[in-house]
């Protein structure tokens, strides 16, 4: 069942991870491209492989990430698989030369520091192996995208990396989703202005919480309704559930963009 689930939620995660990177593809058409069925619109060519390419990194990850340990050349593989037939030339390298990037205020370090920054960072993520997983993993991730060690594909290697520590540490994959956008970007502002993790722990821990949530409901057999209907049923505020399920008071999900809770038959 568990793998089932997250054969499922391939989709939501290339869908949600482009969406945040400015992709114009719905998850309906991110769905459609994966099953090779014709959109009904023309879509370019490097969106198709952005969907393409990232369902097979986060299916890759799905049955590797136990076997083998993170280090700097798997990070590079999973580049080459993200970016190839989009930018050849820089898939599956860090940056170098004179290759610099700047996202919103951020300059990325020079490019000579890439290899130095990552390796230090995987080694502080190993050496805290006593700390709380989410401390571990909100570090991780602003620190990789704060050095942003790629030409392009630095957001979409960030979050799969994410869940590549997550399950190699036997917790479940999480789903950062779009509609979290400005909170995640708030999150990279904190970390750059003040060096604090605060906001992305507070991302990273309710979307672990969310997908336990989900996970849950269908092992133990329970009747999955949408949020809606939950409200209806027992004569609550649906706008009130909204925002318990935001908080992850309740034990509800996102599923396909929709909230649901699990209930019992």
């Amino acid at each position: 069942m568990i793998d089932l689930i997250a054969e499922a939620e391939v989709a939501e995660q290339v869908y949600n991870s482009n969406a945040i990177e400015n992709s114009t593809l719905t998850l309906e058409e991110t769905e459609k491209i994966l099953l090779q069925i014709d959109l009904d619109r023309f879509i370019t060519e490097r969106e198709l492989f952005e969907a393409k390419n990232l369902a097979r990194v986060v299916s890759y990850i799905n049955k590797k990430a136990k076997e083998e340990e993170l280090t700097l050349p798997v990070i590079l593989s999973l580049h080459g698989m993200l970016i190839s037939n989009i930018r050849d030339d820089i898939a599956g390298r860090f940056r170098n030369n004179d290759e610099y990037v700047r996202v919103g205020s951020h300059i990325a370090p020079a490019p000579k520091e890439v290899v130095e920054r990552l390796g230090k960072m995987l080694v502080e993520y190993n050496a805290a192996s006593h700390e709380n997983i989410i401390k571990r993993i909100a570090k991780l991730h602003l620190v990789f995208e704060h050095t942003h060690p790629f030409v392009d594909g630095n957001g979409r290697i960030g979050r799969v990396i994410n869940n590549f520590l997550l399950i190699r540490e036997g917790f479940v994959p999480i789903n950062i989703k779009f509609i979290d956008r400005r909170k995640y970007y708030d999150a990279f502002q904190e970390f750059d202005g003040k060096g604090t993790t605060g906001i992305m722990e507070e991302i990273v821990g309710k979307a672990l919480t969310s997908s336990y949530h989900k996970r849950l409901a269908y092992l133990e057999g329970k009747k999955i309704i949408t949020l809606r209907d939950y409200a209806k049923a027992n004569k609550l505020s649906h706008s009130n559930l909204i925002n318990k399920a935001n908080r992850q008071t309740i034990e509800a999900f996102l599923e396909k963009g929709i909230w649901k809770i699990g209930v019992d038959r």
